[in-house]
């Protein structure tokens, strides 16, 4: 471990506030993570009293997972700061650097490792514990002595006052970036799709997640559309951003379910484009009643019908055309015209809602497609 040494240093910036003066400073990951521990929440039981002890939540593994990743990626950051809680005595103020140090116990050994008690970050830390790169510093706020009290309100304060970014805004916001990734790709579909008049779409979908004033039409959010048409183009969308922000070549995969996936790596965006509006062109003109209906309780041009149709459409076009094609729309509907469900068959008592009742339609079109092939 880094933190072999007696004593590390580091330039720190004092900040006054009303729990006391605590420091922020830039820690090099491997340090942080050598010293620093989670108090992770937890009931114990004694005496037939219960006790809560802890302020952490338990680590999400996927979360972790995903950081791990992201960690590896070309423009990895951490921009806001991870918030730690020190003992006095493992802390020392020398001019304008911060020195930390290990203590003697009661055993008289000197403890170095676990100094540093997390209170907000403790995610990002077991992400950085994948890092494969040989730097990565991290912005640190240290608070000296400061309370169990006081730390479990600093932990409830940053995480009940944070408020949780759309999934459609985030999504919305990869149309700033300069390089490709399938999820700029994605996003430029939907608002294509959502843009032009004679589009299927057009109208219909809430690009940053909520309603837009003076639209009336808007079913599906941006996210579910664009989540829905990544499972076609990438088994990894972090991993192709990062390959095309180093300028890296992507690769083609046999993967069968990814059938929009050669489109892709030969930046055929247009043509991904084509396949979904001329399908779902087929579609409004296979169930136009339903398909148009505001009416409640149908459910074809809301999210389930979407996500069920999503779910249909790579099946239908890997079963029924040869890779790289891009089919009319009159092609998709004379494969739609073998479903015997009609107009009316669409509704929350056939196809009930969550993802059983999209998986429900997905299927009964595939079925039927495939009983009349």
């Amino acid at each position: 471990m880094l933190f072999a040494q007696e004593e590390y240093r580091f330039k720190c910036l004092p900040v006054n506030q009303p729990l006391g003066t605590f420091f922020v400073a830039s820690v090099p990951y491997q340090f942080l993570i050598d010293i620093s521990y989670a108090d992770v929440r937890r009931l114990e039981k004694e005496r037939e009293v219960e006790t809560y002890l802890g302020i952490q939540r338990p680590l999400q593994r996927k979360r972790v997972a995903e950081l791990q990743e992201y960690v590896n990626t070309f423009d990895a950051c951490f921009p806001t700061a991870i918030i730690v809680a020190i003992d006095s005595r493992c802390a020392t103020l020398d001019g304008d650097e911060l020195v930390l140090h290990g203590y003697t116990g009661d055993d008289g050994e000197v403890t170095v490792e676990n100094i540093a008690k997390i209170i907000d970050g403790q995610h990002r830390i077991a992400g950085l514990e994948g890092f494969r790169g040989d730097d990565f510093d991290v912005p640190v706020s240290i608070f000296i002595d400061i309370d169990i009290a006081d730390q479990a309100y600093l932990f409830s304060t940053v995480n009940l006052a944070q408020t949780k970014v759309q999934k459609s805004l985030a999504y919305d916001l990869f149309s700033l970036a300069k390089a490709r990734s399938p999820q700029k790709t994605c996003h430029n579909i939907a608002v294509s799709m959502d843009m032009l008049e004679k589009s299927p779409l057009y109208g219909r979908i809430k690009r940053l997640g909520v309603s837009t004033i003076g639209r009336t039409s808007e079913r599906i959010s941006q996210a579910t559309f664009v989540e829905s048409l990544l499972e076609y183009i990438s088994t990894n969308p972090i991993q192709d951003r990062d390959r095309c922000l180093r300028s890296k070549a992507l690769d083609r995969s046999s993967n069968p379910a990814l059938v929009f996936r050669d489109f892709f790596v030969q930046d055929e965006d247009f043509k991904i484009a084509d396949v979904v509006w001329n399908f779902f062109a087929a579609v409004a003109n296979r169930w136009p009643v339903a398909w148009n209906s505001e009416e409640q309780g149908m459910v074809l041009s809301k999210t389930n019908g979407f996500k069920g149709l999503m779910k249909s459409l790579g099946p239908i076009y890997q079963r029924n055309f040869a890779q790289g094609s891009v089919p009319s729309s009159q092609e998709f509907l004379e494969i739609l015209s073998r479903v015997s469900l009609e107009d009316h068959d669409f509704n929350v008592e056939n196809f009930k809602p969550g993802s059983s009742g999209s998986g429900a339609i997905a299927r009964r079109l595939l079925d039927d497609v495939e009983k009349l092939s």
